[in-house]
């Protein structure tokens, strides 16, 4: 299954989708400013992307960043899952 295809089916067949969005489907049990937090001290490795040099510049993820992210969770989730199930 292709992750960026099924993003794009999900919000449109854009290169770079607003954080709010993202942290409406994704990320909904944080608060826009947690989630920048964590963003920014490397707690979350989600790339910001932003339409301009300004702070106030509007933020965005671009989709084949979130594609690996949401990728990597599940990488990781399944090896904890084999490892539990004692699956090598």
């Amino acid at each position: 299954m292709n992750t960026v295809f099924l993003l794009m089916a999900q919000f449109g067949a854009r290169a770079v989708i607003p954080i709010e969005e993202v942290r409406r489907e994704y990320f909904a049990h944080l608060e826009l400013d947690k989630l920048l937090r964590k963003i920014a001290t490397g707690e979350i490795a989600l790339p910001l992307v932003r339409s301009e040099k300004s702070q106030k510049a509007a933020k965005g993820v671009y989709v084949q960043d979130l594609a690996d992210y949401i990728d990597a969770a599940r990488a990781a989730a399944k090896k904890e899952c084999d490892q539990l199930a004692g699956v090598v």
